[in-house]
């Protein structure tokens, strides 16, 4: 019997802190069509990250994204993170192209910037609460899509949050750039959000209905 094919995947941390520290890992298929596409879904949820994506046309930008239970049109940590994964490659695409849309990519010293439109993030409920110490109080979560947040310094923008997404396969994430974005929006501001047990994400509300998200990428 054949001995079946290795799968190579690249796993970087995304949101991470000013140090390197902390973010979310993403699982990076480079290869995409080395997996058929029956097949994705179980690997994603074999690997178990909250999301992993399958790089099917590096050139043009193109990968789709899968949770352990789920494939997602965009998200923003698997979107940072391979746009990140493909400079290092010398692929340093100004556009990136899931299953939502064109997704624009820009650079700003270590920090990676992806722009999209609110509504091609799940339908997350964006719960404000009085302080980040009730924040931290939360248990998880069992039902819905629930990201949790508070102002820890609101003339700076600065906030801390807290992500539940267990419909998916995820009972907290991380760090969550498709829920960042859409907060950013409707709050009509930039904003940094500390999530998760350290991770770091920017974002900030843009022209003709779009908004961004941004962050540090560290492999290894």
């Amino acid at each position: 019997m054949a001995k079946p094919p290795e799968i190579q995947v690249r796993v970087p941390r995304v949101f991470c802190d000013e140090d390197g520290g902390f973010g979310n890992p993403l699982g990076v298929v480079r290869d995409g069509p080395s997996v058929p596409e029956d097949d994705r879904q179980a690997l994603a949820t074999h690997l178990g990250y909250s999301e992993t994506v399958f790089i099917d046309d590096a050139e043009r930008g193109v990968y789709r994204i899968f949770t352990p239970e789920v494939e997602l049109p965009f998200a923003g940590h698997p979107t940072v993170g391979t746009a990140w994964v493909l400079a290092q490659e010398g692929l340093e695409l100004d556009v990136l192209r899931p299953p939502a849309g064109e997704i624009a990519v820009t650079r700003e010293g270590d920090v990676t910037w992806v722009r999209a439109k609110p509504e091609w993030c799940p339908p997350w409920e964006l719960r404000e609460y009085a302080t980040a110490e009730e924040v931290e109080a939360l248990p998880l979560a069992r039902v819905g899509l629930l990201y949790a947040w508070a102002w820890v310094d609101e003339p700076a923008g600065l906030i801390r949050a807290r992500c539940f997404v267990p419909e998916v396969g995820v009972t907290e994430d991380e760090a969550t750039g498709s829920a960042a974005l859409p907060l950013a929006a409707t709050l009509r501001r930039e904003i940094e959000v500390h999530q998760g047990e350290g991770s770091v994400l920017f974002a900030r509300p843009a022209e003709d209905g779009y908004a961004e998200v941004g962050g540090r990428v560290v492999e290894g």
